[in-house]
């Protein structure tokens, strides 16, 4: 069971003040205020997260949803910012923007280095092969000599399957390489995923099928991130998804999104 972080008393009276009259001073709040902008790092390749369609070049996704609602709770302007799960540490840390808001699963190495708010989706790992895919049809054949299974730098999967496969050898997919196209073009086995990157494939490729695991295998809780060192800031992020759990907006977003199985209440 995932535990939820507790809010001190205090920080929630602060919270419910506006965010000009929020005291004791957060470095980011006093510069969100200052500019009246509230920066939101974005990764645009994640599908039902923070997907830009590469047809009508909108953005769209359970975060974008609700980084608009964030803004709208602090009484600013909203601006994205492209990131990505290798560059999200530096994104952060240089100040590129005030949070992160595309799933970011909690990592103990991103912990160390990052503060995370309370989660609002988790997600279990998840294989991608094709249909005609003759090696690996089942999630027994994952783990077998001679099977090479693709993962994208940067993600919990890169971390995650070097330590769980014991004979399967494991490819680090960089871009502009895409783990889809080293699969199409036969160099990898299967590719792993999470959850809404899958529902990605399944909409849209009638070519894919999806590897599920039997059992539960790697369930990660996913949150919001920022740089550490402004735990009224981290409060103020708490105090906002708290909310949107109460009020329907997570459940509302997720719905729209394909997303409901994942959202932790």
């Amino acid at each position: 069971m995932l535990s939820i972080k507790k809010i001190s008393p205090c920080a929630v009276l602060l919270l419910t003040l506006p965010l000009s009259q929020a005291q004791p001073s957060s470095p980011t709040m006093q510069r969100i205020k200052a500019e009246g902008e509230l920066r939101v790092c974005i990764w645009p390749d994640y599908y039902g997260v923070t997907y830009r369609n590469p047809r009508s070049n909108e953005l769209g996704g359970i975060d974008i949803d609700l980084s608009a609602e964030l803004a709208k709770d602090l009484g600013v302007k909203l601006s994205h910012v492209e990131s990505s799960f290798p560059t999200l540490i530096q994104d952060l840390k240089s100040e590129r923007c005030d949070v992160a808001m595309f799933a970011i699963g909690v990592l103990p190495q991103r912990r160390q280095q990052l503060d995370f708010s309370q989660p609002y989706l988790q997600s279990d790992i998840y294989g991608v092969t094709t249909r005609s895919n003759r090696v690996v049809r089942e999630w027994a054949d994952i783990d077998k000599p001679g099977v090479v299974v693709a993962v994208q730098a940067g993600t919990v999967m890169e971390s995650v399957m070097p330590a769980a496969l014991k004979h399967a050898k494991v490819a680090v997919v960089r871009p502009p390489a895409t783990r889809e196209r080293e699969l199409e073009a036969g160099r990898v086995d299967v590719f792993m995923t999470d959850y809404p990157y899958s529902r990605r494939l399944l909409d849209n490729a009638d070519w894919a099928k999806l590897v599920a695991p039997p059992q539960p295998f790697h369930v990660l809780p996913y949150a919001y991130a920022i740089r550490r060192g402004d735990p009224v800031w981290l409060a103020r992020l708490d105090e906002f998804v708290g909310r949107i759990k109460r009020d329907g907006r997570l459940q509302t977003a997720a719905k729209r999104h394909g997303l409901s199985e994942i959202v932790v209440n």
